[in-house]
């Protein structure tokens, strides 16, 4: 969870001073923020509990790509900003069910962090969502990148739905409810969902990491690296 933050993230901030419209620059740069903020919690967490002295920051800033965990789906370059906002809706209606099945764990410390992070998601799901119809059922040009940005994604969200025995839910209890929004807002986008044929590209059945995560890691991490004991 904190490596998928993390990571989409680190997407997001690219794009601060660089969105389309002040409002869109300004409302990325916060969503931003809030998977920087959940990334802490979450890594914060592992840090103490895998008891060998590493905070969030040394999680984020001082591991290789291979041992990263996040979905493939975050990890997608940029490219435009359908891609980014088609990215971010896909991510976002898996998120906000996961965050919610959350809640409800046994774990104290995973509850509560799941607990704050629902408030937040909910506003990220809502916001994507409506971009997304908005854009799906806009021009005949954004239309056609929203097409283009959906089939391009598509392959990396079987891999959301997968369990081992690391995953803090059932994950693919969590299908059903990510379909029927999916659905729902894409008939409203006037978008067609692929074909269920498509082979997916989860890390658990195949190669966990690209060389996307790698070039991102290295822009996010050179400062950390290059003065470790620097203090920001």
């Amino acid at each position: 969870m904190g490596d998928s933050t993390l990571v989409l993230g680190q997407r997001l901030s690219a794009w601060c001073g660089h969105a389309p419209a002040l409002e869109e620059d300004i409302a990325l740069a916060n969503i931003a923020l809030d998977l920087i903020g959940q990334t802490q919690l979450w890594l914060g967490l592992a840090g103490q509990r895998e008891g060998k002295d590493r905070d969030a920051d040394t999680l984020a800033f001082h591991r290789d790509a291979w041992d990263f965990r996040n979905l493939l789906l975050v990890e997608q370059p940029n490219r435009d900003f359908g891609v980014t906002m088609m990215r971010q809706f896909l991510f976002d209606t898996w998120h906000l069910e996961a965050l919610r099945a959350l809640t409800h764990h046994t774990d104290a410390d995973i509850s509560a962090i799941a607990q704050k992070a629902v408030k937040e998601v909910t506003y990220h799901r809502e916001r994507s969502t409506d971009t997304v119809i908005a854009l799906g059922d806009g021009t005949e040009e954004s239309h056609a990148r929203m097409q283009s940005a959906l089939d391009r994604l598509w392959p990396y969200v079987g891999e959301m739905f997968e369990a081992d025995a690391d995953d803090l839910t059932d994950m693919a209890a969590l299908r059903p409810a990510f379909d029927a929004h999916l659905a729902a807002t894409l008939s409203a986008a006037t978008l067609t969902q692929p074909s269920s044929d498509f082979a997916h590209l989860g890390g658990k059945t195949g190669v966990r990491h690209t060389e996307h995560l790698g070039h991102m890691l290295a822009t996010m991490q050179v400062l950390p690296r290059s003065y470790p004991d620097a203090k920001w």
